[in-house]
């Protein structure tokens, strides 16, 4: 089981995200061999780590693991999810996770950044994220 805990930088609002793999497999599989694990946990789910002012585009919504879109410099993330105003995942503009980059901020590793018709209007949250593995 893995817990996520994301902390508001500003409100210091604590928020959880558990999530338990289908399969028992150590976060070293996971994450470290840079491969793409999907998880089904939903917008509404991911957007809970930042609370009620997070922001995402409403298509794409390709989550989990290592998470990336075709284009090279487009957002990513080691655990999280990304949106795009397009159906197809190649220029992702935002994010919600753990160890993000790319578009807009790549310096905000932890929160969300969501730009270009964004459910809730353009966001740069930045967090301090824990992740705890049991």
């Amino acid at each position: 089981m893995y817990v996520a805990e994301t902390k508001d930088i500003q409100t210091l609002k604590k928020r959880t995200l558990t999530y338990t793999p289908e399969q028992h497999c150590r976060q070293q599989e996971l994450i470290a061999d840079g491969q793409y694990r999907n998880t089904s946990l939903s917008i509404t789910i991911w957007k809970t780590l930042i609370g009620s002012q997070a922001s995402l585009q409403t298509d794409c919504n390709k989550e989990g693991f290592n998470v990336l879109c075709t284009i090279r410099d487009a957002s990513k993330a080691r655990i999280g999810i990304l949106g795009n105003e397009q159906i197809s995942c190649s220029t992702c503009d935002s994010r919600i996770g753990f160890g993000t980059g790319g578009y807009h901020d790549d310096f905000n590793a932890c929160g969300n950044e969501a730009n270009y018709h964004a459910d809730n209007g353009a966001k740069h949250i930045k967090a301090m994220g824990y992740i705890l593995v049991q």
